[in-house]
């Protein structure tokens, strides 16, 4: 019984993967990658492997543990630098980057697009066919993936902003925007991992606030931590099931909700249930997953269970 939950959700997701084992992923990204403010940033370090030698487990880290629940074999590594562009990475870690060929590679840019002209993709257009080029040197076969952030609170509640008096929803749908035109100018790239639209739709679904600057919502959780523009666990949480099912064409309730990283974090069940149906409906609404939810038998009741290290 100990090991029921992992056992199951092994056996129902292993069998529909598109995704081989032993496949290398890297992790390309800044402090939206690795979820600075929260828990997650050092969760499981010791699972992935960090090119920086900072430590970091973050989003790759749970990324790993749904992989491995799932049954996959994956090598996890990660590069990241906070406030980074793609740029920073091609002209300071093209050395670390390319020092071997990756299978999958997940990249995700800057919160705004370009830090110097909040909401242009122009520069993350030119950059992400930079970084394709990078690492189809290396394998040209690589699937790239690139990782279209949330909307931030602080950039839409808050004055002076190019976001500011919109819809909350709105500067997700335009950081989608302007990664769908990387993702078209750039050969390799698979997908976009929508995780601002899945952060919209557990709004949509109640269970997340969407304004932190007036007090937290009775019974919903704040996906952004202290700052309002960072993930909090459950917004990270959030982040890793889209790519995760993004990647590997696995409906993220396929973890169930008594899944180990959440348990570990100290998520309630019924929270991390409602997490992978954000996430689920946001990926199927891009036709990128199939509705596969973990059941178990009736009469057995899952627990809570630990990865492998």
């Amino acid at each position: 019984m100990k090991l029921l939950a992992a056992t199951l959700t092994s056996l129902v997701v292993a069998l529909n993967t598109n995704i081989a084992a032993a496949d290398s992923v890297l992790f390309v990204g800044n402090s939206f990658t690795y979820g600075y403010g929260s828990a997650v940033k050092f969760y499981r370090s010791d699972s992935v492997t960090d090119l920086n030698n900072q430590g970091i487990g973050g989003v790759p880290a749970l990324f790993k543990a749904f992989a491995e629940q799932a049954g996959l074999d994956l090598d996890v590594y990660l590069e990241t630098e906070p406030g980074s562009n793609f740029d920073f990475h091609l002209d300071k870690k093209r050395g670390i980057i390319g020092r071997r060929p990756w299978d999958i590679v997940v990249l995700q840019g800057h919160s705004t697009l370009d830090s110097d002209a909040h909401g242009d993709p122009a520069k993350l257009i030119s950059t992400t066919a930079q970084m394709s080029e990078l690492l189809r040197t290396r394998n040209p076969e690589v699937d790239i993936y690139l990782t279209a952030t949330w909307s931030r609170a602080d950039m839409t509640h808050q004055p002076n902003h190019v976001w500011s008096g919109k819809p909350i929803e709105q500067m997700a749908l335009d950081l989608r925007a302007g990664y769908e035109k990387a993702a078209i100018n750039a050969q390799g790239v698979v997908s976009v991992n929508p995780v601002g639209e899945a952060w919209t739709q557990a709004m949509t679904l109640g269970l997340a606030d969407d304004n932190p600057y007036n007090g937290l919502e009775y019974g919903k959780i704040d996906l952004w931590t202290f700052d309002h523009y960072h993930a909090s666990a459950y917004g990270s949480y959030l982040e890793a099931l889209v790519v995760f099912g993004n990647v590997t064409g696995l409906d993220p309730r396929s973890l169930g909700a008594n899944e180990c990283a959440a348990f570990e974090l100290g998520m309630q069940n019924t929270v991390v249930a409602g997490l992978q149906e954000a996430a689920f409906r946001q990926l199927a609404a891009d036709g990128r997953v199939t509705a596969a939810p973990l059941e178990v038998p009736t009469g057995v009741q899952a627990q809570p269970c630990t990865p492998s290290r």
